[in-house]
């Protein structure tokens, strides 16, 4: 099942990717938000920006597909999902290692998944922005369901990322002593509760995401018409 959920996730978004039907006003299609080429529609740049002119001629979505995906599949739980599924290192508890020799993540390409920790400031700049686009939807379309569905999209990024184990270890980290940072102490409590169901929420908002995805492209190529959409 985790080799199946990961794989239709990279299916999706390699289709996404391609896919020109990802704006339909107010709504943008999250795998290509923020919009940033001059390519895009007037009404889906992000803020009026596009930074990328004429000179760029690749889909809009590879500018910006990088640090949510770059995110997501270096998160801790995502690891142990997929080296499980794909890498059999070790396929299971209790199951010994396959390989000859374990490295764990200190050589090439593992050792890339250090920069998770970087990934996590992207991902809460994906997340703010997210948010802008289904709160500008609820204040151009309040009745629409794709407004709610983008709402709920955001709500869960946020889950899913506030619970990363890096930002658990940013607001509590290097603290010997948590009265004396109440603010900090407050901030990780929250994080942990968030962390310890950071499984179903990476789940969850993984499905949320290509949903609202979808059914944005779906309004946009007219498949999905009726008066409430």
């Amino acid at each position: 099942m985790t080799f199946l959920g990961l794989a239709s996730f990279l299916v999706y978004s390699f289709w996404a990717i391609f896919n020109n039907d990802y704006f339909v006003d107010p709504y943008i299609a999250p795998f290509s938000s923020p919009c940033l080429a001059e390519s895009c529609p007037e009404g889906a740049r992000f803020l009026g920006f596009a930074p990328f002119g004429d000179w760029y001629a690749l889909p809009p979505a590879l500018l910006i597909l990088a640090f949510p995906a770059g995110f997501r599949f270096t998160c801790y739980y995502y690891r142990k999902s997929y080296y499980r599924s794909f890498w059999l290192s070790p396929a299971a508890c209790a199951v010994q290692e396959p390989h000859g020799k374990y490295t764990g993540e200190t050589r090439f390409p593992l050792i890339l998944q250090n920069l998770h920790r970087y990934f996590f400031y992207a991902a809460i700049a994906v997340g703010a922005i997210l948010t802008y686009d289904a709160i500008l939807a609820l204040i151009h379309k309040p009745a629409g369901l794709g407004t709610y569905i983008l709402l709920a999209n955001a709500v869960l990024i946020w889950c899913y990322t506030l619970g990363c184990h890096s930002c658990r270890s940013i607001t509590g980290g290097r603290l010997n002593h948590f009265s004396r940072h109440p603010v900090r102490y407050k901030m990780w409590q929250l994080v942990s509760k968030l962390n310890a169901k950071h499984q179903p929420f990476a789940w969850a908002s993984m499905f949320s995401v290509m949903i609202a995805d979808f059914y944005v492209r779906l309004v946009a190529m007219g498949v999905i018409s009726f008066s409430f959409a």
